[in-house]
């Protein structure tokens, strides 16, 4: 695995090998990062954003943005074994200050104390979980978004989702048997 772009362009990223965590697909992350950088659609930049990567994994699309220009990147994960390997490729690539991990589950986070506003939230839950929408709920009531922004969703491409009104769809692309859907706070 690598980074495909930015400052850090082909720099190997380490991964995991397991069922429990999935990476995002190098040819899924370029596809979403073009569409950021060319669709009509979508009126937001990676660079000089600020990323929530939730269900993040070893960090790819966080690590990505922020080769890429973006301000800073919050990662939430709740497993050691990626939080390990997300560590160390914060380290390798030099990037702890621009970063921050939160070691929990989503569910669990209440954002209280969040001070920051995120212009790019990325979604990449486990495809069984349905939980997300609540906790795609719970930060348009936290209202941590800023009015410019873009929500990032990774789904099986069989999977059908019933998001409330406050959530209204951009755009969906469909790569191999996922899908990737672009939205926004109403």
């Amino acid at each position: 695995m690598r980074i495909i772009s930015g400052k850090f362009k082909g720099k190997k990223i380490q991964f995991l090998k397991n069922t429990v965590t999935r990476p995002l697909k190098d040819s899924v992350r370029e596809n979403i990062f073009n569409i950021l950088n060319h669709s009509n659609e979508i009126n937001i930049r990676v660079k000089d954003s600020y990323i929530l990567d939730a269900y993040s994994g070893i960090g790819s699309f966080g690590l990505e943005c922020i080769s890429r220009g973006a301000c800073k990147v919050t990662f939430i994960e709740q497993d050691e074994n990626a939080l390990k390997k997300l560590q160390k490729n914060l380290i390798e690539l030099s990037i702890l200050n621009q970063c921050k991990i939160i070691k929990s589950k989503m569910e669990d986070l209440n954002f209280s104390n969040q001070k920051e506003k995120f212009n790019i939230f990325f979604f990449d839950p486990p495809f069984a979980d349905k939980n997300f929408i609540k906790n795609l709920e719970k930060i348009k009531k936290k209202e941590i978004h800023e009015n410019n922004h873009i929500i990032v969703i990774h789904r099986e491409i069989k999977t059908e989702e019933t998001f409330g009104s406050y959530f209204q769809k951009v755009a969906t692309r469909v790569y191999g048997r996922s899908k990737i859907i672009f939205g926004k706070f109403n």
